[in-house]
């Protein structure tokens, strides 16, 4: 009784703190500008189950992709067994499931076993390319700190857990023989679990252990997998693997337009169109909007809610960095860290307005103190960041906003485009001549 207590009192904890932190997550994704992104569902669709479920950007580098793929189906798959411990822990059974299912049951906790060692394998990669190999992408200065930490931390748990699942099954394993599993009601005939990997290495490693000592492990290895589930669930919002969740929204809502089709403000087009309609009336008045927008985006919750989905999916995996050519050309720009810096900004500001009220305003922003105008120029508006972000992050729509705003409210551009600007309202090209004078050149003998 005093271990179903126990087990019911960590579930709904930690089951509640998990939903606290996201609906902070969410609220302060919801502090950013609407965007209608509810057309072609279908398309949507399509995309979240090729991009996200089906990870296909992740193999245009085969070997990560797939070790990243064993990772990521022993988490789907793992859910199984999760669902049978928080069964047993809620009704104080053990293995509650294996009566009904049978030999389904043996071969769907192997099934997971050799998941588990896959994810074992892929882990030890992981780590080893950040810290031994010391991959460059995923060693840059944006990531010194808590970034590297976290990337660390997150698979040091993961290790941890898989020992966990093998000392559970593998201590159980060894008792089933014995005769003492808190599995009681053994199948006839059989004398073993026969578990595909535990069955080896559970007496290779417990063989020779007494039975109280046994049950103790086994004990270990239930409480600590459960632990590890919901310490992992909840780290999950502070941590950039939250993509684990956010990869499915994130990839549904993407950006279905061409690449290289920039996105117009709406007050501004309609003040162009009024312009060039010669049956318009430039002194009839027009209809007020509720909200003064914007011109582009000074601060985070300048940018709309899905830059800021964005933010948090960010896998901070750096290939995005790595294809950059401003940043492969030693400019300041690195796409991750523009990700980066909109999720801390805007985390910065959501939990400021739930200490000091909404319209609270702490006299920073997203341009100058985290993002500067270097950075903003540099980027080419190339979109490789965009096509090779696994999960279609777009930091690109973030500059663009960055950039809008300090061309329309702040007149602030380098030299070179003031030049050519100025061309364009005069002359309507680029160039320092009007367009009448453009082929000149071939009247010349």
């Amino acid at each position: 009784m005093i271990s179903i207590i126990a087990f019911t009192i960590l579930f709904l904890s930690g089951t509640l703190y998990f939903i606290y932190n996201i609906s902070k997550v969410r609220a302060n994704i919801l502090l950013g500008r609407d965007d209608n992104r509810s057309d072609n569902k279908k398309e949507r669709l399509r995309t979240m189950i090729l991009v996200a479920f089906g990870q296909k950007k992740m193999f245009n580098r085969p070997i990560p992709a797939l070790l990243h793929l064993f990772l990521y189906v022993a988490f789907v798959i793992t859910q199984i067994e999760l669902i049978e411990i928080v069964a047993d822990g809620v009704s104080g059974n053990h293995r509650m499931f294996r009566n009904g299912l049978g030999g389904g049951y043996t071969f769907m906790v192997s099934f997971i076993e050799v998941l588990s060692v896959l994810a074992f394998v892929g882990t030890v990669f992981f780590l080893s390319r950040r810290n031994l190999l010391k991959l460059p992408r995923l060693n840059m200065k944006e990531l010194a700190g808590w970034p590297k930490q976290d990337a660390n931390l997150i698979l040091v748990l993961e290790i941890i857990l898989i020992c966990f699942i093998f000392m559970m099954n593998g201590a159980d394993e060894v008792l089933y023989n014995l005769g003492h599993s808190h599995y009681s009601s053994g199948i006839d005939g059989e004398s073993s679990f026969n578990f595909l990997i535990s069955s080896k290495l559970g007496p290779f490693l417990f063989g020779n252990l007494d039975v109280s000592t046994l049950h103790i492990i086994e004990r270990i290895g239930w409480w600590g997998h459960i632990l590890m589930v919901f310490t992992f669930l909840n780290y999950l919002p502070f941590s950039k693997h939250f993509h684990i969740l956010l990869a499915f929204p994130v990839t549904y809502y993407s950006n279905l337009n061409k690449k290289g089709k920039f996105v117009n403000m709406d007050s501004v087009t309609n003040e162009v169109k009024l312009m060039l309609d010669p049956n318009s009336d430039p002194y009839a008045a027009q209809p007020e909007s509720n909200s003064i927008q914007r011109f582009g985006a000074k601060d985070a919750t300048d940018l709309t809610w899905k830059n800021l989905l964005d933010s948090y999916a960010c896998t901070e995996c750096g290939r995005c960095t790595s294809v950059c050519p401003a940043n492969l050309t030693g400019k300041l720009l690195s796409p991750r860290k523009v990700m980066m810096d909109t999720r801390d900004r805007i985390t910065e500001i959501g939990e400021l307005k739930r200490k000091n009220g909404a319209d609270y305003i702490d006299g920073k922003s997203l341009l100058g103190d985290y993002i500067s105008e270097e950075e903003v120029w540099a980027c080419t508006s190339c979109n490789a960041c965009v096509q090779e972000c696994p999960v279609n992050i777009d930091p690109l729509a973030i500059l663009v906003d960055l950039r809008r705003f300090m061309v329309m409210e702040e007149s602030k551009m380098p030299t070179e485009l003031t030049g050519m600007l100025t061309n364009i309202e005069n002359n309507g090209a680029p160039w320092q001549f009007s367009p009448s004078d453009r082929f000149n050149w071939a009247k010349e003998d």
